[in-house]
Parts: C-alpha cells; structure tokens; sequence
C-alpha cells in the first residue's frame, strides 16, 4: 500500500507530500490539482510497465494518461527545471527520482540511474493490480467490445469499456469473509455487482447478451422493486447514464484485494442516495484490502465515508482527507482530520460547504 506520494516541480505543485492511507479522498474545486495526483500515479505506472522508468524516462503519453510534453508537466514556478516524483509503500522501500527537462526534446530524463528497486516490481502503482476509473467514462451504447485477452487482463479498459466483458467472464468468486459480500447471495462477480447496483439504486439489474461471432455484447437493464410488478429488460441507450456510469465504479472496488483503484468523480450522473451507498461499497474496498483513491465533488459521498467511521465500519486513521486548493498557478492541500465520530478536525473554505451557504442565502432577509 502506498503510504505516501511525493511531487516536486509536477504540474501544480511545487512541493507535495500527500498521505495515503487504505482509503483516501481528494476534494476540492475545479482545477485544484486533483486529478494531477492520479495522473502522476498513472505516470510511474505506464513509464514503468513499457520499460521506459528503468531506461531513465518518463513516458508521457501512453495508454493510461497523456500528459503532453515535458514543458506540460514542468510546474509554472519551478527554480530548476527537474520534476520530482516518488512514492513509500508498506513493507518495501519508496522509490524516488528527479526528471531533468530536456528542452532540445521536450522530455523529461532521469537525473540518477533510473532503477526500480527489486521489491517494488510488483507493488502498485508500478507493478501488481491497478485499476483507473476515468472520469470520462464509456456511457450507454447498443454494444459493447468482448475480448478474452482483456478479460485475462482484469481490465475494465481506458473508460470502462470493457465492463461488460468483465462480467461476462467473471473473475473467481470473493470469499466468504470478504466485507464486499454483506448481504450478497453469492460472491461471483456478476451477483456481487448485481447486489451493489440494488444497493446503489433499488431494483436495478443487469442483463446481458453476448454475440459471439461479432465480439459483442448486448447489454442492458431491468427493474425489479418491492411491491412491483417487474419491468421487461431494456436496452442500456435506454435507460440513462447513470447505472452504465457507476459499473465501472461497483467493479473497480470489487477489485482483488491487494490492488490499488484509481477513481474519478464516483458519483457522476448518480442521485444524492446512490452517492452516499456508493461510498460504503468504496470503505468495504479497503476493508478487503483494496487501496482506494477517490477523487470526488460529492459531499454526499464523503458523508458516507464519514458515517462508516462514526458506525465504527472503518477506523478514522485509515480515511485520508484532502483539500486541494490552487493560488495562481500554485496549488496547497489542507488535510483535515477526521475522528471517531466522523467529524473532522477543520473545514477549509470551499470544503463542501456550499449546501450552508446556500442555506443561509435563502434564510436571509431580503434588503
């Protein structure tokens, strides 16, 4: 598990040391800094799975992120033109390196050997299971791609296109004892996703078809709530975006434990009530032994993260809170803290508090 992240001279940040626990949510405005910090662990990922990190490269466009050029990623207020990335993890030794831009190739080389010490190789980001959630996400189709190669995979693909495959193949089913399988009838992957989209909206189900001579599946949705007649299946362009969106979500925190999940804006296109279930499924995640990262604009879902905690489900040392806030082209994280309770330790402005604001508008007398 990645217990720290280190960014110098990255994008936004002249200098960062952001604490990571089992589960850690990044929230702030628009053009924080958020998502730097998941490009930035996709980044070591993609450099070191095409062999460049060890050739003393950064990759910096590839299939998991594109960032540009090395002038793209060079912070704004950089003194020196070297970036910095690095990361500590349990039980092996951090890794750490500076990238000297080049402005003859607009690259970003290693200043040192460029090594990744042995006990890292299979330890996320760089090596083992790690699964990206993009924020921009493959939303209803009439068909979606089959691939047994991916399936082998684990893959979910670039922007959940591979989903429906996913379920189709079904990985090996999740013990017994796994957090994840509460009130689940069974822990096969297509009943446990099932399970949790009922959870995350009442008497939703999948359905699907595959078409094997054409490397497709034909998926689509059903409903079935207490006290109603059950509805005939529709085709998923059908129904909306919001439960093709939250598949990839349900099963990248369905991810074996041991892995790392990347998560961008869980909660897009999903009611307030979905948000708040959707954050339980993401702290039995890392109950199980799933490193979650969330980037998240919901205030919704971080009260459900903080009502697990007050429900004493997870331990308020294993939640990490960050705010991330950008002055000019600089951006600073406050990192509140949070107790037994789920109550946190400060609110910065801007932290999710713009239901009070709003609150206090309407309870204004008119001038």
């Amino acid at each position: 598990m990645i217990t720290r992240l280190d960014l110098s001279n990255f994008k936004c940040f002249e200098s960062l040391a952001l604490p990571c626990g089992p589960l850690t949510l990044l929230c702030g405005l628009n053009g924080a800094g958020k998502s730097s910090v998941i490009q930035a662990l996709l980044l070591l990922r993609q450099s070191f799975e095409s062999g460049d990190l060890e050739s003393g490269h950064l990759l910096l466009g590839g299939p998991q992120v594109d960032l540009g050029t090395g002038k793209d990623v060079l912070c704004e207020e950089a003194a020196e033109e070297v970036v910095g990335i690095g990361f500590e993890a349990t039980g092996a030794r951090g890794y750490s390196e500076s990238f000297r831009y080049s402005r003859s190739s607009n690259t970003l080389d290693a200043v040192g050997p460029g090594r990744v010490p042995g006990e890292l190789r299979d330890v996320p980001p760089l090596g083992g299971r790690m699964v990206y959630v993009n924020a921009e996400r493959v939303g209803p189709r009439k068909w979606y791609p089959l691939s047994e190669s991916e399936a082998r995979r684990g893959s979910l693909g670039t922007k959940g296109e591979y989903v429906w495959n996913l379920l189709h193949a079904g990985e090996g089913p999740l013990p017994a004892s796994d957090p994840r399988r509460v009130g689940a009838s069974s822990g096969k992957l297509p009943k446990l996703v099932n399970h949790w989209l009922q959870v995350v909206s009442p008497g939703a189900r999948l359905s699907f078809d595959v078409i094997q001579d054409a490397d497709a599946i034909v998926a689509g949705f059903w409903f079935e709530r207490q006290g109603d007649l059950p509805t005939r299946r529709y085709r998923a362009t059908h129904v909306g975006f919001g439960l093709s969106y939250v598949l990839p979500v349900i099963l990248g925190a369905l991810a074996p434990a041991g892995s790392l999940c990347l998560i961008e804006n869980p909660e897009a296109h999903l009611h307030p009530r979905g948000q708040t279930h959707l954050a339980k499924l993401c702290v039995r995640a890392a109950l199980a032994g799933v490193q979650m990262v969330v980037e998240t604009h919901s205030d919704h879902f971080m009260d459900g993260v903080r009502i697990a905690v007050h429900d004493r489900l997870i331990r308020p040392e294993d939640v990490r809170f960050h705010y991330f806030a950008r002055t000019g082209t600089v951006a600073a994280v406050t990192s509140p803290e949070v107790d037994g309770d789920g109550r946190l330790s400060a609110w910065p402005r801007g932290f999710f508090d713009q239901h009070e604001e709003n609150l206090a508008r309407l309870l204004a007398l008119r001038s």
